[in-house]
């Protein structure tokens, strides 16, 4: 299969996701963002997809370990372990934090917002801050689909700028 056939099966495949995407967010634009994190990872993964299997469960299953991987990556986050004789773990939202390595990190995804295009610029700064895509459509007065478009796109941008710090 090449690449413009396995693009057009993912792009044909896309509708199935969103159903699996809100059962495991309940959100839909936490649903939304988890389905362009799906279809990023499946096209960077291209050449580990078998032409002979069956695309939608891939599709699937890669969805369904992305939002697991995310949840389990939330937790850690928020569980220290209590070094008391019972050992038990405990959910620690007050966790303190590198602060060093955060800033360091904050700085340079601020350098790399500064480098994408302006019209990209306010959308992901907004998205970051927590506003949903229909707040910042109706802040920037622009459709909707546009500001999805923006968003995705400042995230691939980013995704190159930053690329020091995937994990690939």
């Amino acid at each position: 299969m090449n690449g413009s056939e396995f693009n057009k099966a993912v792009i044909h495949n896309y509708v199935h996701l969103q159903p699996y995407a809100i059962r495991l967010t309940r959100d839909m634009q936490d649903a939304m963002d988890l389905m362009q994190d799906t279809v990023l990872k499946a096209i960077s993964n291209r050449e580990k997809y078998r032409h002979d299997s069956n695309m939608k469960a891939w599709l699937l299953t890669m969805m369904r370990n992305i939002f697991i991987n995310g949840y389990r990556k939330k937790a850690r986050q928020n569980t220290v372990f209590d070094n008391s004789e019972n050992g038990y773990l405990l959910a620690n939202n007050a966790t303190v934090k590198n602060q060093a390595f955060s800033n360091i990190t904050q700085q340079d995804i601020q350098k790399a917002i500064n480098k994408i295009p302006e019209e990209y610029q306010k959308p992901i700064r907004m998205r970051y801050e927590g506003y949903k895509y229909q707040e910042i459509a109706e802040e920037m007065n622009v459709p909707l689909g546009t500001i999805k478009s923006r968003i995705f796109l400042a995230r691939q941008k980013l995704s190159e700028l930053l690329h020091v710090y995937r994990e690939d």
